[in-house]
């Protein structure tokens, strides 16, 4: 028996049987007289903001184990945003127990259209303790989510990073979310290290940013630190406008300089300190808030990990940030920072244990490791020779990171768009010393052009 299926890209599909394999090919299909060609719906009407809540994000601006902020997007007949929550519970008891919140609304005028944001911050949360919330206006609810507060102890936890989505986002960026769900499921929250969206201002970019995050932004909490393309500028000597859509979208710890605020801040995470600098502007002003931050630590914060978007060592000397590495650095070296993780570059490159002294950290040296990394298509070239700080380096792949803070142990690994384990590292904490660095790179093959 002859079955015939439309296939892929309007391919017709021949099988001599009842399932198609490998044997069967694709046959261009002809246009059928009369019938009008597909057209592509328009933006204005693809991401259209409606009565029903969409674009639902979990941020933090407090303490991850007693706190939750949620923002989500509405048309602007929605006035008021309305948040409920309560303990999950195995049975669907807990929705007559939830209680309701109010939520703080902004709107936003965009280049296709104007729309709410509303965001609502849970408080008085009990630590490592799962809930239950959904987002509306009363009538037109979101299904329920949960999410797990953080620990009151530096118990053991898991987080992913990404670099650079920025192009492509919602055909080719959303599989390395969704690849990196299926081997993190279990992750506490997504960092992502600038270059969310291509041009800053494009409602369309976002409104991809957030389809191909889909539910798990609304369970599993963001880091966002800006990059250049969340910036535009204003005409004006150097001077640069964040993206009018970072603030509203965005609900971030208002820690920082007063001057970069949501964009410079930190969150304190069951033991470890997450901090996100500006790179984009300002860079010898944040020096003072930097060192304020870093010796503020405490006994309680064991590991540090920041996040910012130009690189400390470029992948290419065409793209060096030498007023970034030259102004801090010093401080991370001072402050003895475990991790830095960083975007920009399109490739892959990372350092082992590095100083700003001699580079590459000595046998019984202080250093820091650094990372630059790409989730999205747009690739760059890693420069010739490779810098001597890089033990890894990789072109032409899209990757994310799967980083466990444990005790006195840090574990890093890198994997590609398919789940191929590309570089290994783990960081050990010793007592009078500095951190040990084991190195666990897989036999993969490096990936260049």
């Amino acid at each position: 028996m002859t079955r015939t299926f439309v296939g892929w890209a309007g391919s017709l599909l021949i099988c001599s049987s009842i399932a198609c394999n490998s044997s069967s090919h694709a046959v261009d299909v002809a246009p059928v007289p009369g019938e009008s060609p597909p057209v592509k719906v328009v933006d204005k009407d693809a991401f259209r903001p409606t009565g029903n809540p969409d674009r639902i994000i979990l941020t933090w601006t407090g303490d991850p184990a007693r706190t939750q902020a949620v923002t989500w997007r509405t048309a602007t007949s929605v006035a008021r945003g309305l948040a409920e929550i309560a303990v999950a519970t195995d049975n669907a008891g807990f929705a007559k127990s939830a209680r309701q919140l109010v939520a703080r609304t902004n709107r936003l005028q965009s280049d296709l259209s104007e729309a709410n944001y509303h965001t609502v911050e849970f408080s008085a949360l009990s630590p490592n303790t799962k809930y239950a919330y959904r987002v509306g206006d009363g009538a037109n609810w979101s299904e329920w989510f949960h999410f797990t507060t953080a620990s009151d102890r530096p118990d053991a936890f898991t987080f992913v990073y990404f670099g650079d989505a920025q192009n492509d986002i919602k055909s080719l960026w959303s599989r390395v979310v969704r690849e990196a769900f299926t081997d993190a499921p279990k992750a506490r929250f997504l960092l992502h290290a600038g270059d969310l969206v291509n041009h800053p201002d494009s409602d369309a970019e976002w409104g991809e940013w957030h389809q191909a995050g889909g539910w798990l932004n609304a369970m599993t909490p963001s880091i966002v630190t800006p990059g250049n393309h969340e910036y535009s500028s204003t005409g004006v000597a150097n001077a640069l406008r964040l993206s009018g859509h970072w603030k509203p979208q965005f609900a971030l710890p208002e820690n920082g300089p007063a001057d970069l605020i949501e964009t410079t801040y930190f969150v304190d995470y069951q033991g470890t300190r997450i901090i996100s600098l500006n790179s984009n502007e300002k860079i010898v002003e944040q020096v003072g808030w930097i060192e304020q931050t870093l010796a503020s630590r405490g006994e309680s914060i064991r590991w540090t990990v920041i996040t910012f978007h130009h690189p400390i060592y470029s992948s290419a000397k065409s793209r060096d940030n030498k007023l970034i590495r030259e102004t801090w650095q010093p401080v991370f070296d001072k402050f003895k920072v475990d991790l830095v993780l960083q975007g920009h570059d399109h490739t892959y490159a990372r350092t082992g244990l590095t100083n700003s002294t001699s580079g590459v950290a000595a046998k019984g040296e202080s250093g820091t490791v650094y990372v630059v990394s790409v989730s999205g298509p747009k690739m760059y070239d890693v420069g010739r020779p490779p810098r001597p700080e890089f033990q890894r380096i990789a072109e032409e792949t899209q990757l994310f990171q799967i980083a466990t803070v444990d005790g006195d142990e840090l574990r890093y690994r890198a994997l590609t768009a398919t789940g191929q384990a590309y570089d290994g590292f783990t960081l050990k904490k010793r007592a009078g010393q500095p951190n040990e660095l084991i190195e666990q790179v897989p036999e993969t093959p490096t990936r260049l052009r």
